[in-house]
């Protein structure tokens, strides 16, 4: 993945990016970023990485990855500004930032699986330095670690405290030392913690009070495939190719069957799809929910409900490439519209390995698949 080099030209990428001419003028509270504003903290950041050597040791897969990290870890800055009490805050824009770095680089072609590390490592920028004073230190750095490596993380935290002019940053410093020791110790600084199986994974994650080393008892009664992507990213053709012989409940389907139209009726569809999956839960038999799911919010009350009834829950993300997506859109019986699917986007949160029992991605290339039809 060549997103945008190592060697980065401001004015070039000012030209060609709207995200990164809007980080100029956005204001920073000067108590922690005294160098100015958003573009210029954003640009001391990546000059700062490009300067240490343990990221200049890494592979160059590894050295774009957290690159594009330090680009877009303030991406959100300027959607979330504001001033408070008399002090500018940016608040939440580390979790809003990893959905604006999924709608950005999913539109420049990058791959799910670097896309999602660095969304991963944009959501969680600001942890190594405060996961010291965490009373979830643990539960926290075993979670970051399914989704990023950690050690590169701290990389980018360094970056972010190196590239600011403020009074703690030798504070900073210290706390991202600690996070990264803290994972060392742990065992999960470089790689993904050891879970002793798929199902302990979801489980402690469920819970709070489970310990990570112990061996959860699977004992679900079957499975539910659980479906999420945009309209038009082809949930429909997976289920055609890969469970062609699994019930469905989808909730298109049954707004077609009461003719609603999108966003008609939600409660009564939602209420009946839940009915019919509480029908085939208490058989015991397995089944295929198919519906945007495009949120954490949404997707967990699903996930809680199917694992009450002992099934497992095998959750797929299903995606059409961004030069794709709009003309598969506007095949469908029913296009979704464009400002709805901006809306869409501006919510899409790709299921993370912690969510579910098992947790897939799937692209839809369609120009791949249409090659290897002929």
């Amino acid at each position: 993945m060549t997103l945008f080099g190592c060697a980065l030209d401001w004015d070039a990428l000012d030209a060609a990016l709207p995200w990164v001419r809007a980080m100029r003028g956005c204001s920073q509270d000067p108590v922690f970023h005294a160098e100015g504003d958003v573009r210029i903290h954003t640009r001391l950041v990546c000059e700062a990485l490009v300067g240490l050597p343990e990221w200049g040791a890494l592979p160059e897969p590894d050295r774009e990855l957290v690159l594009a990290a330090a680009l877009l870890h303030d991406v959100a800055k300027p959607l979330c500004t504001r001033v408070e009490n008399g002090r500018i805050t940016s608040r939440g824009h580390s979790q809003r930032g990893a959905i604006e770095s999924r709608r950005i680089l999913w539109e420049l072609g990058a791959d799910i699986v670097t896309r999602e590390q660095v969304c991963a490592m944009v959501r969680y920028h600001q942890i190594p330095f405060y996961l010291i004073e965490r009373p979830d230190a643990l539960r926290t750095a075993l979670m970051i670690s399914q989704q990023v490596r950690c050690d590169l993380l701290a990389m980018l935290a360094k970056a972010d405290a190196l590239g600011r002019e403020c009074a703690d940053r030798q504070e900073l410093l210290t706390r991202i030392a600690l996070f990264a020791e803290h994972c060392r110790e742990l065992g999960c600084l470089d790689w993904a913690w050891p879970f002793p199986s798929a199902w302990s994974r979801f489980a402690y994650f469920r819970r709070e009070d489970r310990d990570p080393h112990y061996l959860a008892h699977e004992d679900a009664r079957c499975e539910v495939i659980l479906l999420c992507g945009l309209p038009g990213s082809g949930k429909d053709t997976w289920l055609r190719e890969q469970a062609p012989e699994v019930p469905v409940i989808s909730l298109d389907g049954i707004r077609e069957e009461l003719g609603v139209g999108a966003g008609e009726g939600s409660g009564e569809v939602v209420q009946m799809a839940r009915e019919r999956a509480r029908g085939y839960l208490r058989a015991g038999q397995g089944f295929a929910w198919n519906a945007t799911n495009l949120t954490r919010e949404m997707r967990g009350p699903l996930v809680d409900l199917f694992t009450d009834y002992k099934a497992r829950v095998r959750l797929v993300h299903v995606e059409t490439p961004y030069r794709w997506h709009a003309e598969r859109n506007a095949g469908r019986e029913r296009a979704v519209p464009g400002d709805v699917i901006a809306r869409m986007l501006s919510r899409w949160d790709v299921p993370a390995v912690t969510e579910a029992w098992k947790v897939e991605w799937w692209e839809n290339d369609a120009a791949l698949r249409a090659a290897l039809r002929t």
